[in-house]
């Protein structure tokens, strides 16, 4: 694990103030105790209620929330629901869970007081069992990476973007994993991923996402070939194109071992595709609950976005942005225009990779003890798949 956090995880939108309190009271009166904990982590969302029981709604938020509680980087989990809703907690288990994983309702505790008092008790006690683990070397065979873009500028597909698929095909040569995702930006660039795929099945996989999001888009009266948002405008792109041909370049070169839906958990190695929606929390989320345990997340307007449990690594496509927002990037790809080679820079970032695999402890709660990660909402995916067993997720 790169991380050791205790997650806070909501069943239901109902829950989520709760979820809050609990993680802000545990932080504050259970965390100082434990050095081997990296903070009490809310997860919360606004789904779980007010939809059907059945479908692929459901269906992706079972698998959504099923990846976090499983999530490498949470050494424990305490899911909390309101009692009355769809999403019920007696779907996910606890029969031999351990003191690991647990779960209760509100309603069952007696009210949202009770249950912040009820959680802390439980959460002692996951404390003691997960608070003693210790950082051992892996190999980098263990690391999947989520690849993100946000905030994307004209340099993005020039610097920052290439350069981190140097590091993803340093990363795939060495065992590792590499998740590329945003279904909806990467349109107009998937021959060139379809061209890589390891075989016809995992290229016409792929040409079912495209074909589902052109008809998905036209069913609203809209279009994928549409415009980048106002800040991808102000920062110099000009067409959707433009936008996918840089974001594709995350992926690097490597053959396109598999293709996934929306957080279907992640099994090849290599490099690999998620469809997910081109919203980065959502985009990410789903990588997340599909096992990526660290993310590559490069911007060109300066994203702020953190998500635990997963660090989100930040690099600056340019100098000026880099040097505005210094406190949220950790890598400059801008000088790559003065010099610096892609190669050279693809080192860098896959190197720091392996350093925040092994962070201390102690400085990454300093740096980004503040960030507050949550689970926006679920995007529904295009497929059917059928729900996976939730016993995993225990």
């Amino acid at each position: 694990m790169a991380r050791n956090y205790i997650g806070i995880i909501a069943s239901v939108n109902c829950s989520t103030t709760v979820c809050r309190a609990i993680a802000e009271a545990a932080n504050r009166t259970i965390l100082p105790h434990y050095e081997g904990i990296d903070g009490f982590v809310p997860i919360v969302h606004d789904q779980g209620c007010g939809m059907s029981s059945t479908g692929d709604g459901m269906r992706t938020l079972h698998r959504t929330l099923a990846g976090y509680t499983r999530h490498v980087n949470f050494g424990g989990v305490l899911m909390v629901g309101l009692g009355c809703e769809v999403n019920q907690l007696t779907l996910y288990g606890q029969a031999g869970a351990g003191a690991g994983k647990r779960h209760f309702n509100i309603q069952d505790a007696g009210g949202s007081r009770r249950a912040v008092e009820n959680a802390l008790s439980i959460l002692k006690d996951i404390a003691a069992e997960v608070g003693t683990a210790r950082r051992e070397p892996i190999s980098v065979s263990e690391i999947i990476v989520g690849l993100q873009c946000g905030g994307s500028d004209g340099l993005s597909g020039i610097t920052a973007n290439p350069a981190l698929g140097v590091a993803v095909d340093l990363l795939a040569g060495a065992g590792g994993t590499a998740i590329l995702s945003e279904t909806s930006e990467i349109y107009g660039a998937e021959h060139l991923l379809r061209s890589r795929a390891v075989s016809e099945d995992v290229a016409v996989k792929l040409d079912g996402l495209i074909s589902w999001w052109e008809a998905y888009v036209a069913l609203h009266g809209a279009s994928l070939d549409n415009n980048p948002s106002p800040g991808n405008k102000a920062g110099g792109l000009t067409t959707i194109l433009e936008k996918s041909l840089g974001a594709a370049a995350k992926g690097g070169t490597k053959t396109l071992a598999a293709v996934y839906n929306y957080a279907e958990p992640v099994r090849s190695k290599g490099f690999v595709y998620m469809d997910t929606p081109g919203y980065d929390p959502v985009s990410a989320t789903g990588q997340v609950a599909g096992g990526a345990n660290i993310l590559a997340f490069t911007t060109g307007r300066g994203s702020a976005y953190g998500c635990k449990p997963t660090p989100s690594i930040k690099l600056a496509t340019n100098t000026p942005m880099y040097l505005k927002q210094t406190d949220d990037m950790d890598i400059n790809c801008g000088d790559v225009l003065d010099g610096v080679t892609l190669e050279e820079k693809g080192q860098e970032i896959f190197d720091y990779l392996l350093k925040v695999r092994t962070r201390d402890i102690g400085r990454y709660r300093r740096v980004l003890g503040e960030l507050i990660s949550t689970l926006p909402y679920v995007a529904s995916t295009s497929t059917n798949v059928a729900m996976e067993s939730v016993k995993e997720s225990w």
